[in-house]
């Protein structure tokens, strides 16, 4: 599975194109390099979005293209502007302190995907999280020693769930492991005021929470979480992510994304409905409660 850097839904639809007119003129990647005195490793990544395209090397690809229309060179100029500025702006740029490179792409993606789909066998999505739940998570994984800094990562969560208000809001839907809600993260109280909120957004429009019960038995989830994007734009592909305990993965490849999409149909398939599942996290919920 490859461990690639994400690219923005810009820079994609970016690289697509100059991907098309490279063909069309009949280059190869290393044809195409050598008008901008790089490796044809770096054409790849400029088609795949992972690095941004400066001026000067647009103006030398589409040039080497033979693109001569001027509407078509601006409109590639001002797409390529537009996915370099996405890459340097945001609110997450604020917390950079202490939000490492995969954390950043990440909040990048979410802030411009409009539906994820989860599969989680230990925690609450993030998305789903109650400030007490998220520092106690925050503080058990040592990654944060300072007060302060730990502070700031809360605040990181609360400001993603954003996300799933107002216009445009983003579509979530959330298959847990009956364990996610019986793990009592941060002690009784907070796991209670966890699961009450966790049943509040579930009632919410554009969330879908299922619970996958202990009584299901074996099934596919069981080998990690993850997670996968999906974008308005018609040409952009969806994301997967996968967490580990040294890192996360990103997945791009149209096969293996599809074997993901089969991972969480099963899941939501083995998994109670929404109904159900809303009754069950009420029930525990009361079970936490002090």
């Amino acid at each position: 599975m490859p461990n690639v850097k994400p690219s923005t839904v810009l820079g994609r639809q970016l690289g697509d194109e100059l991907r098309r007119l490279r063909e069309a003129a009949g280059l190869t990647t290393a044809a195409a390099a050598r008008a901008i005195d790089c490796t044809g490793g770096k054409i790849s990544r400029i088609e795949h979005g992972h690095v941004p395209v400066r001026t000067p090397d647009l103006d030398a690809l589409v040039e080497a293209y033979g693109v001569s229309d001027p509407e078509t060179r601006e409109r590639l100029g001002a797409l390529a502007r537009r996915a370099n500025r996405r890459r340097r702006e945001g609110w997450w740029h604020e917390y950079s302190s202490v939000l490492g490179d995969t954390y950043r792409d990440y909040i990048e993606m979410e802030d411009i995907c409009d539906s994820i789909r989860t599969f989680q066998a230990q925690l609450v999505p993030g998305l789903l999280q109650t400030a007490e739940y998220g520092r106690a998570i925050t503080v058990a994984s040592r990654a944060w020693r300072t007060g302060e800094e730990i502070e700031q990562f809360v605040q990181v969560r609360l400001a993603r769930q954003e996300r799933l208000k107002g216009d445009g809001k983003l579509e979530l839907w959330a298959i847990l492991a009956e364990g996610v809600l019986r793990q009592q993260v941060g002690g009784p109280t907070v796991m209670c005021d966890q699961l009450e909120h966790l049943a509040d957004m579930a009632e919410q429009s554009n969330v879908t929470v299922q619970v996958l019960p202990f009584s299901r038995g074996a099934h596919s989830g069981m080998f990690g979480p993850y997670l996968l994007m999906s974008f308005p734009q018609v040409s952009a592909q969806d994301l997967v992510l996968t967490e580990t305990p040294t890192g996360n993965i990103w997945t791009e490849g149209e096969s293996e994304v599809a074997q993901y999409r089969a991972l969480f149909d099963d899941a939501r398939t083995a998994a109670l409905p929404p109904t159900e599942s809303l009754g069950l996290i009420r029930r525990i919920a009361k079970e936490h409660r002090p």
